[in-house]
């Protein structure tokens, strides 16, 4: 089991989920284009680099450069992700195996 996606954290999960996805059917796409869009909302400096394993999925990340975002949607989403969500991606016995060569900040 990933911690992230540990039971108690599904109220979390399921709250950003919910939220990304009302945003979503306003402009009739994604969750995850909801989110690529509000990355792409919050500076030219900042470029996102979404992984996929299919072209549709591609494709579909790259309509999310049509998206605009309002002012409240775009607050709306910030204040989802500063709920965050908790647990990490990895068990603690594999991130001295994922983060093992990367070098302190």
């Amino acid at each position: 089991m990933l911690p992230k996606y540990a039971a108690e954290n599904f109220p979390q999960i399921r709250a950003l989920v919910q939220g990304l996805t009302h945003i979503a059917k306003n402009h009739d796409s994604t969750p995850a284009q909801i989110a690529l869009a509000w990355i792409l909302a919050q500076g030219s400096d900042i470029i996102p680099i979404p992984g996929t394993k299919s072209i549709q999925r591609l494709e579909e990340n790259a309509q999310s450069v049509e998206i605009r975002l309002t002012d409240r949607e775009l607050e709306e989403i910030r204040v989802l992700v500063q709920v965050g969500v908790p647990g990490t991606r990895y068990p603690a016995v594999m991130m001295d195996g994922v983060l093992g060569e990367t070098p302190p900040l």
